[in-house]
């Protein structure tokens, strides 16, 4: 008998050999046809058998760390899934990334769709240029202006709950269960990251909504959705709908994770496993989030509509709901509600994650923080008698705190809240990068953990927090730095809040250092633990604060 005979006579008999030949054929028969011209990349083998191999990686929370060894491991070019490669260099970043080269966004951001597409998620084209359009001028300069009251009042409450720990501290006090804060040696000991999630997210909600969500007062994470889900009918003032509250800073953490991975699956595999209870969990998260928006927009056109606006109308919604397209079309209802659902997740995380990175790292290097409170109280000096009143947006203007802008650079590259690699599809034609043709179909992408470590770029010590590397470049390190730092990305799909996003940091930063003293236990383990779902996100961050008389 043949081989070829045997091995069928044996199919016949052992269905078990029917199912192993079929999954085998399933993973070689691709790898073998090579339809994307791969063979030659190196990267995990398994990773170029199964998109599996990536989602195992995103859901232990360290894909960019990963990613990153690989890198390490296999040079620049590394293959992570079967039509996937990650490219680590400051020209990938140009490349991928740019102007008019007809690269899309693969349908890893299909996962991230959930009332309807939003200018994040949308991967057409021309749908992208008309909610550019809509959404891009409420960032401009003057918006961006006229948000800086608002951040102050907020960092102005912060600071207020601080004295009043700080105070209780002194006098032998600690905090309630859960708050975590303890007087101590002159100092608070507490995690600064809860605070830095209920300040972001109050300011984002007075942003975009119109009105905080009082989470700082009431040092809670808390946001109001309709109890009775997001078909409930607020715009009847008559038939209000009972609210509930959820912990919003828990959900979208859950949020990310899940969306993160679940886009790293072919889509034909996601609706088996949304049936597996940590993917079904993630996607119960997507939609609580989507309740907090869905709230928030209609508590606000209801206010509108009854003339009873207790808010003010000087909001993101406020200017979204005042854009027009190229036809005069404003926007719908549901892509209202779903770009507000990209501000409030856009403007809180990332706010809140880089805050957090920052005044740990501030913390951990007292050198650089004390350069930082010499520049402060050299350029800022509080005009209130020591009542540390947060700064204004006249205050960190580049030239008067260089040094401020050079510490959250600092952070914002060491830290990556936007760490892994933004998937791009090849377009007709193909693209050449590295020296290498890519054939249409294939997914690029450029890890900025990577590259913000990539010490041709910064140095051996690419790993340390040294702001001064970001002082007294010449014309040819600034252009080098400039086209390798990437911390809201780059080309037509950049993030349209950048300018919102620094000031808040600035004013945020500036406030809480000329104030505050930070830094770490003794004896406790310096290292900043992290967690990744889209963004990187700190676990915790447990200093002692002692004020700045």
């Amino acid at each position: 008998m043949s081989y070829t005979s045997t091995i069928l006579s044996l199919i016949q008999q052992h269905p078990i050999y029917t199912l192993f030949v079929s999954f085998l054929s399933f993973l070689f028969i691709p790898y073998l046809l090579d339809q994307h011209h791969l063979l030659t990349i190196p990267g995990p083998f398994l990773a170029k058998f199964s998109d599996l191999w990536l989602t195992y990686i995103s859901v232990q929370g360290h894909r960019s760390e990963t990613v990153h060894s690989l890198h390490e491991k296999y040079g620049p070019v590394v293959r992570i899934a079967p039509n996937h490669v990650s490219i680590a260099t400051p020209d990938a970043l140009q490349t991928i990334y740019a102007h008019g080269n007809g690269a899309l966004k693969s349908n890893f951001y299909d996962a991230f769709v959930s009332i309807q597409r939003g200018l994040f998620n949308t991967r057409d084209r021309n749908e992208h240029s008309r909610k550019r359009k809509l959404v891009s001028h409420i960032f401009s300069q003057k918006s961006v202006l006229e948000f800086e009251p608002h951040i102050r009042m907020y960092v102005g409450q912060l600071l207020e709950e601080w004295e009043k720990i700080f105070e209780a501290g002194l006098k032998g006090g600690k905090g309630e269960e859960g708050e975590g804060w303890v007087g101590r040696d002159g100092r608070v000991w507490m995690d600064v990251l809860p605070w830095c999630n209920y300040l972001a997210f109050d300011i984002i909600g007075d942003l975009a909504f119109g009105a905080p969500f009082g989470m700082i007062k009431a040092g809670k994470d808390t946001a109001p959705i309709p109890a009775s889900g997001p078909s409930a009918d607020l715009t009847d003032s008559k038939n209000q709908v009972q609210v509930t509250h959820i912990p919003a800073v828990k959900i979208l953490n859950g949020r990310g994770e899940y969306s993160m991975s679940m886009g790293c699956l072919p889509p034909s595999y996601r609706p088996y496993f949304k049936r597996i209870p940590w993917f079904a969990a993630g996607a119960a998260d997507v939609k609580s989030l989507a309740g907090i928006a869905i709230m928030a927009v209609r508590r606000r056109l209801q206010a509108q509509a009854s003339g009873s606006l207790a808010i003010r109308n000087t909001d993101l919604l406020e200017k979204l709901q005042n854009g027009k397209d190229d036809n005069g079309n404003p926007m719908g209802r549901d892509e209202l509600t779903a770009e507000a659902l990209t501000l409030l997740i856009a403007g809180s995380d990332t706010t809140s994650n880089s805050t957090c990175a920052i005044l740990y790292f501030l913390a951990k290097t007292p050198r650089a923080q004390k350069a930082l409170h010499e520049e402060l109280d050299r350029a800022v000096p509080d005009p209130t008698n020591g009542e540390g009143l947060p700064v204004t947006v006249e205050d960190v203007k580049a030239d008067k705190l260089p040094y401020l802008d050079a510490c959250i650079n600092e952070g914002l590259r060491i830290h990556s809240t936007s760490a892994l690699g933004l998937p791009r599809i090849v377009p007709e034609g193909g693209m050449t990068v590295e020296g290498i043709s890519f054939v249409e179909g294939t997914v690029l992408s450029v890890p900025s953990y990577t590259i913000h470590r990539d010490t041709e770029v910064w140095g051996e010590d690419a790993e340390e927090f040294r702001p001064e590397r970001w002082l007294d470049l010449d014309s040819e390190k600034r252009d080098l730095v400039n086209k390798t730092f990437n911390p809201f990305s780059v080309g037509p799909r950049a993030c349209v809040g950048r300018n919102l996003a620094f000031l808040e940091l600035q004013i945020i930063v500036a406030s809480l250092v000329r104030r505050w003293e930070f830094v770490l236990e003794d004896g406790v383990e310096q290292e900043l633990k992290t967690s990744e779902g889209f963004l990187r996100k700190p676990l915790g961050c447990r200093v002692g604060i002692r004020r700045r008389d």
